[in-house]
Order: structure tokens, then sequence, then C-alpha cells
């Protein structure tokens, strides 16, 4: 007693897809689909910076590795180029 059945529910998502319409209540599920999956990317980006802050790794040092890398891969493009030439 007390608890609701499974006809209730039933009863009750009938009523409000009568009332709302399916069109109506798909773009609801899609608003909410992306509104959750915006917040995931948000926390994991938060989880990113605080990883980034824990390391104690600044954005300076980021960029200077970023450049050693880009400087890296010139090089070796370089030096392939000469060995085919």
């Amino acid at each position: 007693m007390g608890g609701i059945s499974i006809w209730q529910l039933l009863i009750v998502a009938l009523i409000v897809v009568l009332v709302f319409g399916t069109k109506r209540l798909r773009n609801v599920g899609g608003d909410l689909g992306s509104a959750v999956k915006g917040f995931k990317n948000a926390m994991n980006s938060e989880d990113e910076k605080a990883k980034d802050a824990d390391f104690g790794e600044s954005s300076d040092q980021k960029a200077i590795d970023e450049k050693t890398t880009a400087h890296t891969a010139t090089s070796a493009e370089e030096t392939k180029n000469k060995e085919q030439a």
C-alpha cells in the first residue's frame, strides 16, 4: 500500500504525452541531454585545471614545451627532406 505501481506510472506517462506531445518531449529530452553533456565537459575542464595547478606547471612552461615540440618536429622534417634529396 502507498507505493506507485507500474500501471499508475504508465497512466501518468500517457497523460504527459497527451498534454505535451511527443515532439515537444523529444525537444526537452535533447535539451536536457545537451545540458548534462555541457556540465560534464565543464567539470572535466575544471579537473584538468586543478591537475595542472597541482603539478605546478605554469602556462609559460606549457608554451615552452609546445615550442620545443614544434621545433623538434620541424627539425625532423628538415632532416627527412635532406635525406630524400
